[in-house]
């Protein structure tokens, strides 16, 4: 198994890239400081953007990051159904005291600007996001130095992506926060995600690649067990959202062990993707009736959803989280690394000794 990702970074910690502001330059280089892997969040950016956040970046920190990019989305054929939904929203617009956004605000997020930079800038590692990228791609990003990871969500899809000539796959199971990464949007199929430690278990049995695995991680025990199952890492994004370099909103952060906010769920309702959050009215009133379409339902909702952090409404936003949301602790990011690694250290330790101690009980 190649050792390229893991030679980047001494701890086997990967923080999440997190689009929407996110996962800032601060955050990304207290984390690679710390001993991981940080990583930029190129969507939704433009790719001068992109490349001012990696020039920020630069200036924090030597140590190798990453930069994770979306792939671009094939035409959505069903236009009325976004129509639809718009009428759905009116009252929200009104509400909220704002129009709706435009859904044909783009489709492809500046995927070809985004590469050009990323190798005419070269970073140590780029992720993708929704799909596989063409071989071509992979190899040039590869001969300019650079790690590269595709997001996957089924063993298919992993085997999709070593085919493609990706260095390692991030195994994403259903528990995880933020937008499911699936290489095609099925409607047919929401709600049959995969847990991780299946997932992880079925890629390691697929492809040769390293896997980095991704799904509501928020403790150093649960590293440890990624790690027995096969995984070369552990990719880690609610556990950050946090910490004070996070760039999310106040709001954001406070709900994330608010008792008001039980429990989470998977919804097309910001975006027209499914993505896990934190279930509040939003979700509850517009997730049933929210149409397979993305990115249309994300540009027509994003008026909406910053309304409703200016006005300090929290029912009103994507209050993206995983499934281990009220484990968050609300430290330094650097020191949030460095308490993972004791609790990946001790952890580990337990189990080797739980495997001596079964091991002279068998007479061994």
């Amino acid at each position: 198994m190649s050792s390229a990702l893991t030679d980047l970074f001494p701890l086997p910690i990967v923080q999440a890239p997190m689009a929407g502001g996110v996962s800032v330059p601060q955050l990304a280089a207290a984390v690679s400081e710390a001993g991981g892997l940080g990583f930029l969040a190129a969507g939704y950016k433009t790719a001068d953007g992109m490349y001012q956040e990696i020039k920020q970046l630069r200036g924090l920190t030597g140590r190798p990051f990453g930069v994770n990019v979306f792939m671009p989305q094939p035409e959505y054929a069903e236009s009325g159904a976004v129509e639809v939904y718009a009428h759905q929203l009116a009252g929200e617009a009104a509400w909220y005291e704002t129009e709706l956004g435009d859904p044909d605000s783009g489709r492809d997020d500046g995927y070809e600007a985004k590469l050009a930079v990323l190798l005419d800038n070269p970073v140590a590692a780029v992720s993708f996001h929704f799909g596989v990228p063409a071989p071509e791609v992979l190899d040039s990003l590869r001969r300019a130095g650079t790690v590269t990871l595709v997001t996957a969500t089924t063993a298919e899809e992993a085997l999709a992506a070593e085919r493609a000539g990706a260095d390692a796959v991030i195994a994403q199971g259903v528990e995880a926060g933020g937008h499911q990464g699936t290489h095609r949007d099925v409607a047919e199929n929401d709600g049959s995600g995969i847990g991780l430690l299946s997932l992880v278990a079925q890629v390691r049995e697929t492809v040769r690649i390293p896997v980095v695995a991704a799904g509501g991680i928020m403790r150093g025990g649960q590293i440890a067990a990624v790690l027995a199952a096969g995984a070369s890492a552990a990719q880690l994004g609610t556990a950050f959202l946090a910490t004070p370099e996070s760039g999310a909103a106040a709001l954001h952060k406070q709900a994330l062990t608010d008792p008001l906010f039980t429990r989470t769920a998977l919804t097309r309702a910001f975006s027209g993707r499914p993505a896990r959050g934190l279930v509040n009215r939003f979700m509850r009133e517009h997730g049933p009736y929210a149409p397979a379409a993305y990115p249309e339902v994300h540009h027509l909702t994003s008026p909406l959803r910053k309304a409703a952090a200016r006005s300090g409404d929290a029912q009103g936003m994507a209050l993206w989280a995983g499934q281990g949301h009220r484990m968050a602790r609300e430290l330094p990011a650097g020191q949030l690394v460095e308490t993972l690694a004791q609790e990946l250290a001790a952890a580990s330790t337990a189990l080797s000794t739980k495997g001596e101690r079964v091991g002279e009980g068998d007479g061994r």
